[in-house]
């Protein structure tokens, strides 16, 4: 009995990913709410003064490429770097980019604009060697069929969620209440956390992350850098810098058109790349099944992650304007209603941790297409309430803050039934040399959806003038949730024994 409970028991280096990961997030996401505020607010106040149109393409550009940097990050860990080191290189730079976002309030506009797409493009860059790679090394503390792992990845979101709703709840309002400085000065420090507790809890992790090809020496009982991997670390992160650099440089000084066939092309290398990495590590009928399943539920992700998204843009601007936040002792502040969801996941998180393993052991555990489907039902339903708290608001009227509560529940209830368990998806189905970069194209599909998210709204503007966002979303939405489930059964066959 006591051997059998032990199994059940989370390695330790579970918590230490788990605080790490916390950390990132309340930088991340302390950033977040204040972006699109920052970027619209009046220059007089130490914002950018930009219109609406303007903040959300911003948006849509940074929150896309946060999720497809990813994808080389998870590369280059796979083939070279090992996801340790690439860990500590995103969280690095993503300190500094933190750092260069506080300091783009003073000076004159040419130096602010510089130090905020510096401090952008960084955090796009670090996000992509953290991201993808601290996930990959929560699945390496598993066997493939380890019946915890779906709850180790939702344990594990527990944390981002908890960074997720300390951050717009910290920096988020520092920046807005007291100086934007402030709140990006508070997400720095989050990432500095975050880097010195992965360190100083490295032992742990045992020979988790890895370069490729590398041993333990002998008597060592964890992975321990050498003055090798400190020069990595090093010689990237210096590179990463000059490139940033680099790129914005030459971005600002070329043509539309110029620019145009450079991402055209640009798409076309990275695309064709991936899918001859997946082509040269995918071999025999079972592995390709498995593989055709991530690539299927990666466009329905899209589907579900476009809707989820408008929570840092078109929900963010929607409490700023027309939620009455005004209560007797104070207003509240617009950030705030960005640490909804993660609350909600704090509140529901362990609960649907525990409601999948019980399920498990019973045998009557949904597989995860139609886990899934089921998040895409419950977003549907969430755009529901939002269009008719949209058309109650109206122009001019301003509505409960209820709404917006009930919009988060339904949709935070979706997302536990499918971030999680996508995360822990990669990690079952995915061939084991190519773990990361295949995470990396799963929040490739994320980034398509950030930038669908932010965009959205003009395409419709042009396009469907008549059609509002969240009355398109509510239909997107339901029709392929309704789809998946109905091909559901040819999925899990798919899958090859994995649930």
């Amino acid at each position: 009995m006591k051997n059998t409970s032990a199994k059940q028991k989370h390695p330790k280096g579970l918590m230490v990913l788990f605080f790490t990961e916390m950390w990132e997030r309340f930088s991340y996401y302390g950033m977040r709410a204040l972006l699109v505020l920052y970027l619209t607010a009046e220059l007089v106040t130490g914002g950018f003064g930009l219109d609406r149109a303007a903040a959300l393409q911003i948006y849509a550009i940074f929150t896309g490429l946060v999720y497809l940097t990813p994808i080389p990050g998870g590369f280059l860990a796979d083939k070279y770097l090992g996801q340790r080191k690439a860990v500590f290189i995103g969280a690095f730079l993503m300190a500094i980019g933190q750092f260069l976002m506080a300091w783009s309030e003073f000076g004159e506009m040419e130096s602010r604009e510089f130090l905020r797409n510096n401090g952008l493009g960084l955090i796009i860059v670090g996000t992509g060697f953290f991201k993808a790679n601290i996930s990959t090394i929560v699945g390496n503390l598993y066997s493939e069929n380890d019946p915890r792992k779906d709850s180790a990845f939702t344990i594990f979101y527990m944390g981002i969620n908890i960074g997720a709703l300390l951050g717009p709840v910290i920096a988020g309002s520092m920046g807005e209440n007291i100086d934007w400085f402030w709140g990006f000065g508070a997400a720095s420090v989050g990432m500095l956390i975050s880097t010195v507790w992965f360190y100083i809890q490295r032992d742990k992790l045992g020979t988790a992350g890895m370069p490729p090809n590398k041993k333990l020496k002998e008597g060592e009982t964890y992975y321990k850098f050498d003055n090798g991997d400190r020069f990595d670390i090093l010689y990237y992160i210096v590179g990463s810098i000059v490139l940033v650099w680099g790129i914005i440089e030459l971005w600002s000084n070329i043509s539309e058109l110029s620019k145009d066939i450079l991402s055209g092309a640009l798409a076309i290398i990275g695309g064709g790349f991936i899918a001859w990495v997946i082509f040269k590590n995918t071999t025999g009928k079972v592995a390709w099944s498995r593989m055709s399943v991530i690539l299927i539920l990666a466009i329905f992700n899209i589907f579900f992650w476009s809707g989820y998204e408008q929570a840092g843009g078109t929900f963010n601007l929607f409490a700023e304007s027309s939620i009455n936040r005004v209560t007797s002792w104070f207003e509240i502040p617009a950030t705030l209603f960005q640490s909804v969801p993660a609350l909600y996941i704090i509140l529901f998180g362990l609960p649907f941790a525990a409601l999948w393993l019980r399920l498990n052991a019973i045998g009557k555990e949904p597989r995860t297409p139609v886990k899934f489907a089921m998040g895409l039902i419950l977003m549907s339903i969430g755009f529901i309430i939002m269009t008719k708290a949209a058309q109650t608001a109206g122009d001019s009227n301003m509505v409960s803050p209820m709404w917006l509560l009930m919009v988060y529940f339904m949709h935070t209830m979706g997302e536990l039934m499918l971030s999680p368990i996508g995360l822990s998806m990669i990690t079952k189905l995915a061939p084991q040399k190519i773990v990361s970069i295949m995470m990396g194209v799963w929040f490739g599909s994320i980034a398509a959806a950030n930038y669908m998210a932010g965009i959205l709204e003009d395409l419709l503007r042009h396009y469907l003038p008549d059609m509002n966002l969240f009355a398109f979303l509510t239909m997107t939405t339901l029709s392929t949730g309704i789809l998946l489930l109905l091909i559901s059964p040819l999925l899990n066959k798919m899958m090859k024994g994995i649930h």
